[in-house]
């Protein structure tokens, strides 16, 4: 493997040197040769080339335009006011919108950066730099754009936002398709891996639910960068291609990392795909060391652009590059064919990770940073490790994204025909693979160029890397189903380029050893045939239904919530702070401006904290308490909310209230039957009943089916 990989570095350094080192006499005879392409074969490639992307961006364009058709639909979004639209978006990412709208009301947008950074009229008591801690830049980027194209006298400013956030949907839609497109050699495959993608949009992105969420700003970006390397590891690669692919995936990877504060830990996954693909000696050293170096730039850019974020200092990400170009310095300044040169050799992969592993500690015990302690307790709890009362743990651990994929999911993608194909393409792969590192571990080098008929898919590096990224992606989303939104889109793809490949089906056949019919030319009809069958099938059976749901008007409207805002506009203090579940305060905040004891954020601690505190107004706390806390937040209003009160959850003691209830050590449970502890009421109850004392704390201002807003009195009186 050693050798190998020795050779692969010189035919890297040959790859882009070669026509400079070349004699005049010898580039005179490589021009003629090119010189005697026939026309009609370059006529040909440019057709190819042409149309090839003319469906790409066609593709990207009419899912761009088919989501904003099926938003319309959905919202009604046209025909609303500016309150009714801004309902529409979630409490975790209504958060997002307000910030976009603080800046365009700014009088400059290097005052509305400066507020932003020490904001204190978001949070009570806490004066946050929103910027870093929310991850703003895709609403500075998008409040430049809209400011700087003119555009306050042509587009409201909900519908530039989000029609920012649809057109990258339509270029993660177009990464995707050059991908399939790049790996299979034809189109076809492209038009595949969206027609799957779309069918499977419920699988594939969060779209639908949250449109302003980080990583439908920031997965494009990594799309772009995954087909850049994909391009980038092919062994046949012109030197101009080969630096285009490098220069996009700097660009990409950089502004990746900026989207999304948790870029970091899916880089470290592509990393470790990368690692691996480079300790078996199947792709270029030299290639792969140089996306090293790009994760290193992007960090250090990285952390000094955002605000010296700690949090990139101590990821895995950095350890891991960090181990990986330590141990190819020690490999290159060891003398070859000494004992410690071999040993290295052998014990390459456990160096790698005993100095990973290393760093990352002591960078943790050296550099200041705010890591968040509970995620590390989730993973604890998560795998069986521990137990835990904590309210937020049990919390996310009760999170719908955060469970293993349901039975629902396996039968949606099987439905669509992908999980079949998939599996398919991943086993040919696979058992592929196995044989080349087989081979190699005997000494048999790679092939320079692989062709056709040798039927050996396992020997194209940006195939290996594509088939292990998912492989561990796959694993991810077998734990966690949130994860299914960065594994599917990539299942489509590879599914896609398997069925349109000619080389994998040769690579099938040649372990069959047909001999009835000729391998190669059956390869080449079944990789236009079986694409083609799929295409009508998925075409028949779901095309009427994604027509239907564009034409059936939908109905969003939460009139409740419209009172509730109205009413906190028009007869609430300006300098009232409100207290409440944190996705209603994420809303009031985006809806009204006013000031919220909480918000819906999960990377500080304190937030946390707080988040907990408050929450206790579901709890069976006496009125005292429940009043401390909500003064200790300077809090002046008090929002219940009786779909959390009396939620009937379908999963008992996943409810808010339960939750609490076992936090506080209200419930205790003997041999699976449980009974309350506590001489107090649950107080959202008991606070409705208008008897003291919790009138003497709080007064009702306002209520409607769905909330009951109270004043908390500063004069407290203790009538009966």
């Amino acid at each position: 493997m050693s050798s190998g990989a020795a050779d692969l570095r010189q035919r890297k350094k040959q790859n882009c040197t070669e026509s400079d080192k070349m004699a005049p006499e010898e580039r005179n005879k490589e021009n003629s040769k090119l010189g005697r392409v026939p026309k009609y074969m370059l006529i040909q490639r440019f057709a190819k080339l042409f149309f090839g992307c003319l469906a790409a961006v066609t593709s990207g364009m009419m899912y761009a335009v088919y989501l904003s058709t099926y938003h319309e639909r959905k919202f009604w979004f046209s025909s609303r006011q500016e309150l009714e639209r801004e309902i529409t978006f979630p409490g975790d990412s209504a958060i997002y919108y307000s910030f976009y709208k603080e800046l365009l009301k700014a009088p400059s947008f290097e005052r509305g950066v400066y507020e932003l950074t020490h904001n204190n009229k978001t949070i009570s008591l806490k004066t946050i730099n929103a910027v870093q801690q929310m991850t703003l830049y895709p609403e500075l980027i998008a409040s430049v754009l809209y400011q700087a194209s003119g555009s306050e006298e042509v587009i409201e400013p909900v519908y530039f936002y989000i029609g920012i956030v649809f057109g990258l949907q339509g270029i993660y839609v177009t990464a995707l398709f050059v991908t399939s497109w790049v790996m299979s050699g034809t189109w076809l495959a492209g038009m595949l891996t969206v027609a799957w993608f779309i069918i499977n949009r419920t699988d594939t992105t969060r779209i639908d639910y949250s449109i302003p969420s980080r990583e439908n700003w920031a997965l494009p970006y990594f799309a772009c960068q995954v087909a850049a390397l994909t391009g980038y590891l092919k062994k046949t690669l012109n030197c101009s291609a080969e630096k285009f692919c490098y220069l996009l995936v700097s660009a990409s990877t950089y502004t990746f990392m900026m989207m999304w504060e948790y870029s970091h830990y899916l880089l470290f996954v592509q990393a470790v795909s990368l690692f691996l693909l480079d300790s078996f000696a199947l792709a270029q050293t030299e290639k792969v060391h140089e996306v090293y170096k790009i994760y290193l730039f992007s960090l250090c850019v990285g952390y000094l652009l955002q605000f010296e974020n700690s949090a990139l200092l101590v990821s895995p990400l950095l350890s891991l590059v960090a181990a990986l170009m330590l141990s190819k310095c020690l490999q290159m300044n060891m003398k070859k064919g000494t004992f410690m040169s071999r040993l290295l050799k052998i014990m390459y992969v456990y160096l790698v990770l005993m100095i990973t592993v290393t760093l990352n500690f002591l960078l943790k015990m050296f550099v200041p940073h705010r890591e968040n302690e509970h995620l590390l307790k989730f993973i604890e709890v998560k795998l069986g490790l521990n137990t835990t009362k904590n309210f937020t743990m049990n919390w996310l651990l009760c999170q719908e994204s955060l469970q293993a994929p349901s039975q629902d999911f396996f039968l949606r993608l099987t439905q669509s025909s992908l999980l079949p194909f998939y599996i398919l393409v991943l086993i040919i792969c696979l058992f592929s693979v196995t044989q080349v590192i087989f081979r190699r571990i005997c000494g048999e080098p790679l092939k320079e160029t692989v062709k056709l008929e040798d039927g050996r898919i396992g020997e194209r590096p940006e195939i290996v890397y594509h088939v292990i990224h998912t492989v561990l992606l796959g694993c991810l989303a077998m734990c966690l189903e949130g994860m299914k939104y960065l594994w599917t889109p990539y299942v489509c793809m590879l599914a896609a380029f398997g069925v349109c490949s000619p080389e994998l089906w040769m690579t099938l056949f040649k372990w069959l050893r047909l001999k009835a019919v000729h391998p190669i030319l059956l390869a080449l009809i079944l990789s236009m045939a079986v694409p083609t069958i799929i295409g009508f099938s998925l075409w028949k059976e779901f095309f009427p239904r994604i027509m239907t749901e564009l034409s059936e008007l939908q109905e969003f409207y939460d009139p409740d919530t419209v009172e509730l805002m109205t009413w906190i506009k028009r007869q609430a203090p300006v300098a009232a702070v409100f207290a409440g579940s944190p996705q209603l305060m994420g809303v009031i905040k985006l809806c009204t401006g006013w000031m919220v004891s909480s918000l819906p954020l999960y990377n500080d601690d304190d937030l946390l904290k707080r988040n907990e505190n408050i929450y206790q107004i579901y709890s069976k706390r006496s009125a005292e308490d429940i009043y401390k806390i909500l003064t200790s937040y300077k809090a002046n209003f008090l929002i219940i909310e009786d779909s959390i009160c009396n939620e009937v959850g379908p999963v008992r003691g996943c409810r808010v209230k339960d939750l609490l209830d076992i936090a506080n050590g209200h419930v205790v449970c003997e041999e699976d039957d449980s009974y309350a502890d506590s001489k107090y009421g649950r107080f959202c109850h008991e606070i409705k009943m208008n008897y003291s004392p919790y009138v003497n704390y709080f007064t009702r201002v306002y209520w409607n089916r769905s909330y009951f807003v109270y004043k908390i009195n500063t004069v407290i009186s203790f009538q009966s």
